[in-house]
């Protein structure tokens, strides 16, 4: 595990940091065609720095760049081991700056520096890692035939790939899109989101310096009419993987039948329940993951477990549970690793959850400018905070009165991204499991599983393939099937 600096210690980085303010295209920075955006610090309001963002303009040139990376051939066309070692040297090259990129996440976020150390850059490190291991260690396969023909089934990289990010995990995330993209030997251009652009545009400049040649990851800066829509809509992007909310994620599938068919794979919001049955035990280890699937990273987490559907038998000794740990979860300075949640990411998303904040809270309920302490209500099912996805550190309680209707209330959402089931009886939970409509469910415990388990929703939360694990290696390639004839030609083609 990674070692907490004191908040002195992270203060001085920060204020040596020197950060990167214009596109990455072709191996360098270079100065966009947009207007100037200033990123600022969520906690503070002040500016960090001011960028040069791209525009539909800069988007046709690293696409052009991208297309000529991928004709040319060193990346796509390369050794598997020898892309391999190039990544394994960027994850070498990310570690050693750990704490630079860790404190540059939480400036531009205004995430908490204890999650930036210990989970962000080394989940980032790892993702990129096991992406590089996987490289030369998948095979091909060939089909069954007959004694006439060999067919040949094969992965080749599917060319061009937009990946447009989301704020609320920018390290993370850059990692999940490029991690197998690359390895399976794709160009690949990043849209990071406006409030968070400075990580992956340090990531691109440390990729290049390991060896990943020009063109092949390029980072424009810039908001989505700029950058995001021409990526859409561009005829020569093969294949654009989002993640973000579902009302975005439609509009790259319309910008995918506007333009080439290109393909899409979309990881969208979620309102994902924690179901916690009649008979579950040890409820000190329940309300703990309860908080921290609530309240990780402020809630802005498109997998917070955000509704508690709880059995009326263990409601009460549950909460009691859940507001005595909520004393341990301060908020405050993002720099302070004594805290465990920071402030939320914009004056808009802030004015957005509260207005969430109403009536009687059993814990919180009241914001202080971009902070928003761990906040509780005990709501109906047909409450908004019990339907509508607040991504900010809201846990809406819903008491029920037998399983039955805790699986179903469960089910009641356009969304099925997660969801985890607490009980004491392994075939209920396993039952309960099979019965939620949700990417990923956990059993008594909360988590998105781990890197080599796929993750991605059903209904609204998703579209089109998922990410980690192998799976995320499927989406950025295309099947090709090559047949071979082994008849001899001497007996005739035997058409007649």
């Amino acid at each position: 595990m990674t070692d907490l600096l004191t908040r002195e210690e992270y203060a001085a980085i920060a204020a040596d940091l020197d950060l990167p303010a214009a596109p990455f295209v072709e191996g360098k920075f270079r100065s966009g065609n947009g207007p100037a955006m200033d990123t600022r610090n969520p906690a503070s309001g002040k500016v960090l720095t001011t960028l040069s963002t791209a525009d539909n303009t800069d988007v046709d040139f690293a696409v052009q760049k991208a297309r000529e990376a991928f004709e040319r051939g060193d990346w796509a066309r390369a050794h598997p081991s020898e892309r391999k070692d190039v990544l394994i040297k960027l994850c070498k090259y990310i570690t050693r700056r750990r704490h630079e990129l860790a404190v540059m996440e939480s400036l531009d976020s205004g995430k908490p520096i204890r999650d930036c150390e210990l989970i962000d850059v080394p989940e980032t490190i790892n993702t990129l890692k096991w992406h590089a291991e996987l490289i030369d260690k998948i095979y091909d396969q060939t089909g069954p035939s007959g004694d006439d023909a060999v067919s040949m089934i094969v992965r080749e990289p599917v060319g061009v790939v937009g990946a447009v990010l989301p704020w609320n995990f920018p390290l993370m995330m850059l990692a999940w899109k490029i991690g197998p993209a690359l390895a399976a030997g794709n160009s690949v251009i990043v849209k990071p989101a406006e409030q968070t652009p400075l990580t992956a545009l340090r990531v691109a400049e440390l990729a290049h310096m390991a060896g990943v040649p020009r063109g092949v990851l390029q980072v424009l800066p810039g908001d989505g009419p700029q950058v995001g829509e021409p990526l859409g809509l561009h005829g020569d992007v093969d294949m654009v993987s989002f993640t973000g909310s579902t009302e975005t994620g439609r509009r790259f599938l319309r910008y995918s039948a506007d333009s080439n068919l290109k393909k899409v794979v979309l990881e969208c919001g979620g309102k994902n329940p924690a179901v916690v049955l009649k008979d579950a035990e040890n409820l000190d280890h329940v309300a703990g993951h309860v908080v921290g699937a609530a309240f990780w990273n402020m809630g802005e987490n498109c997998s917070a477990n955000s509704r508690l559907i709880v059995h009326e038998a263990v409601k009460a000794p549950l909460l009691e549970r859940i507001l005595a740990r909520l004393r341990d979860w301060r908020t405050g300075d993002p720099l302070d690793p004594a805290n465990h949640l920071g402030a939320l990411v914009d004056p808009a998303h802030c004015e957005k959850v509260q207005a969430y904040l109403t009536g009687q809270a059993l814990a919180g309920g009241a914001a202080e400018g971009p902070f928003v302490p761990p906040t509780v209500y005990e709501v109906a099912a047909d409450d908004p905070r019990a339907r509508e996805e607040i991504f900010g550190p809201v846990l809406s309680v819903i008491p029920v009165a037998s399983d039955a209707e805790a699986i179903a209330l469960a089910n009641d959402t356009d969304y099925g991204l997660t969801a985890s089931v607490f009980s004491a009886n392994a075939r209920r939970a396993l039952r309960a499991a099979r019965d939620i409509r949700a990417g990923t469910v956990t059993v008594n415990c909360y988590g998105e599983g781990d890197i080599t388990t796929p993750f991605g929703g059903m209904k609204q939360s998703g579209f089109g393939g998922r990410d980690n694990g192998i799976h995320a290696h499927d989406q950025f390639t295309e099947i090709k099937t090559i047949w071979i004839d082994l008849t001899d030609p001497a007996d005739g083609d035997n058409l007649e």
